[in-house]
């Protein structure tokens, strides 16, 4: 309580008293005023306050260099990719994988001669280890750098490259980034909306993040993805980042386009206003006299059995027929040579296996198809190991680019799918439809000569299937149906063991006919293969004789698969086993309405 001192005064004129107080010093036993005290939870708020401040709201000054300080970095259409190309005397050298992997699947790295093998539609170019010369179409073109390895990696050299892909490659000459981008590749495109003060882009989206990269107002970048309110971005000079989404205007979709003018793009041949009825021709030792082959109403292409491999050198055994040409192409067919391994795994494994070999067999092909005026070529190789399957879809693809230089069709013959390694596993259909111009499935030979049990040759349900299954890696405008113009007599032929010998022999249609004639047999429909059938006993030895018919209602059928999965065509073997009326129905089966 407080001590007051003073004087009493009174006011005359109201007599009130008033008292005048003067606070003196406190005495040592008064109570103390109690202070406010900061309690630990405003503080721990402050804190948080403080931290939040720094961490979320106060933006980050660090600034790092992009792509580690990178100068070689490979940004493939908006993504870094993990290995950085090389750049010597002013050229870039790419890493062989990432070619593989992102540009060119089909690339080719032959060990023996250590060279790199890039093959196009038209093109083959060959690239050899430490060689500053390299060969476009056998042609020589000199290089500024040769391929090399480093460390383990391969490197190619990009120059020569570029005129063979249809990618675009863009190195900026401040940040050393490399952009690669296919054509056709779409990407939303957005300004940098800033001000007066570039903005920065971060390395992760937030402001706390250090910044890569100062954009300028108005700078176009490359939209690669959203994180709330933050954009993932490529800017001009190819470094990706983050930008607030307010500081980005979108403007338009950008599409790689790399149209040449005078650009001439290979042509696949196709018969006008009808699909492709080719039919193979079979030589044997000599050609056929032409003057003895009846009209052919509808056949467009024929196919001679003219060269095969004759030993493991590549070496090619050459049977072609000027004058066979001539008159082909007087009847307006267009001659398909056909090229087989002679059968023979052993020979075919080493030619595959040596660059030059192959070299050397291609070489023959094109000097044979310039030399007989040949409009194409027919790839009819079987019996090969399934672990040359691989080589043997890079022969394809060293051997056409010339071809179509030439101005041929390529097309290959193939099985269809099966667990027989050396019948059908040993064909990579899907990668060979990618570079001829024609399939050939030849589905026939499901009861083949040998088979010890009697069957048809290509049952309908079973031709069906098989087309089926080669649809799923042929594309279908690529796609030949090979059918059979011959049929198997079969045997039964009961043991003293109580089993029964199974033997064949392959009939021509006419044959079929005839030796049904001679026994007066009519044959009736087997609801099971969808073909005529023949069965018969012979009284003097009680052996059993049974045949799957072909003829114009088996073909009938057969034609009609080629328009129910739309396909290129028909393919037949072989000229010489129809009859004449054979071709009426196929032709008027593939040109009907």
């Amino acid at each position: 309580m407080p001590v007051f001192s003073g004087r009493r005064t009174v006011c005359k004129e109201s007599k009130s008293v008033s008292l005048e107080v003067q606070l003196g010093p406190r005495p040592r036993f008064k109570r103390k005023r109690k202070r406010k005290r900061v309690t630990p939870i405003l503080l721990l708020l402050a804190a948080i306050a403080a931290a939040a401040y720094w961490f979320f709201i106060k933006p980050s000054n660090e600034h790092v260099e992009p792509y580690g300080g990178s100068r070689q970095a490979i940004v493939w259409q908006g993504g870094l990719y993990d290995k950085k190309y090389l750049f010597e005397a002013e050229q870039v050298l790419l890493p062989f994988e990432f070619l593989k992997e992102h540009l060119d699947p089909a690339i080719y790295w032959d060990e023996p001669t250590r060279s790199v093998i890039v093959t196009t539609k038209d093109k083959v170019l060959r690239m050899q280890s430490g060689e500053l010369v390299a060969y476009l179409n056998k042609r020589p073109v000199s290089l500024q750098v040769p391929v090399k390895e480093v460390n383990g990696t391969r490197f190619i050299p990009l120059e020569p490259l570029e005129k063979l892909y249809r990618v675009s490659f863009s190195r900026d000459p401040d940040t050393g980034v490399l952009r690669v981008e296919k054509e056709g590749y779409t990407v939303q495109q957005g300004s940098v909306v800033s001000g007066d003060e570039p903005v920065r882009l971060r390395l992760e989206p937030t402001h706390r993040s250090p910044y890569v990269a100062e954009l300028s107002n108005g700078e176009a970048v490359d939209i690669l993805g959203e994180s709330e309110k933050w954009y993932r971005v490529l800017s001009s000079k190819g470094i990706t980042g983050y930008l607030p989404t307010s500081a980005v205007s979108l403007t338009e979709v950008r599409k790689v386009s790399l149209d040449q003018p005078g650009r001439e793009q290979p042509t696949v041949w196709k018969p006008e206003g009808t699909k492709i009825n080719l039919t193979w021709e079979h030589v044997v030792n000599r050609n056929p006299a032409v003057a003895n082959i009846g009209p052919m109403p509808g056949v467009n292409v024929v196919s001679p059995t003219w060269f095969e491999l004759k030993d493991g050198n590549g070496t090619l055994l050459n049977k072609a027929d000027p004058g066979y040409v001539q008159w082909a192409h007087q009847r307006g067919y267009q001659v398909w040579g056909v090229v087989t391994n002679g059968f023979n795994p052993d020979w075919t494994q080493s030619v595959l296996g040596s660059y030059d070999k192959r070299e050397n067999l291609i070489a023959q092909i094109v000097h044979y198809a310039h030399l007989y005026d040949l409009d194409g070529i027919n790839i009819d190789f079987e019996n090969v190991y399934v672990e040359d399957k691989e080589r043997l879809v890079q022969f394809v693809r060293e051997m056409t680019p010339y071809l179509h230089e030439l101005g041929l069709a390529v097309s290959m013959d193939v099985t269809i799918k099966s667990s027989s390694d050396r019948w059908s596993r040993f064909y990579d259909r899907a990668k060979l439809a990618e570079v001829v111009d024609y399939i050939a499935v030849m589905t026939y030979d499901e009861h083949w000569a040998s088979s010890p049990i009697a069957g048809s040759v290509a049952s309908l349900p079973w031709t069906e299937r098989g087309l089926q299954g080669v649809l799923e890696e042929v594309p279908a405008e690529k796609l030949l149906l090979g059918v059979p113009f011959y049929t198997r007599l079969w045997k039964e032929t009961k043991q003293p063991d109580g089993s029964v010998k199974v033997t064949s022999k392959a009939l021509s249609m006419a044959g079929a006919s005839e030796w049904m004639k001679e026994r007066k047999l009519t044959p009736t429909l087997d609801e099971d293969s969808g073909q005529l059938f023949v069965r018969y006993e012979d009284p003097a030895d009680g052996a059993v004789y049974k045949m799957w018919l072909e003829d114009v209602t088996s073909m009938q059928k057969r034609v009609a698969l080629v328009h129910k999965y739309n396909l290129a065509g028909i393919a037949s073997w072989r000229r010489g086993f129809e009859q004449p009326e054979i071709w009426k129905a196929i032709n008027d089966g593939l040109n009907r309405k």
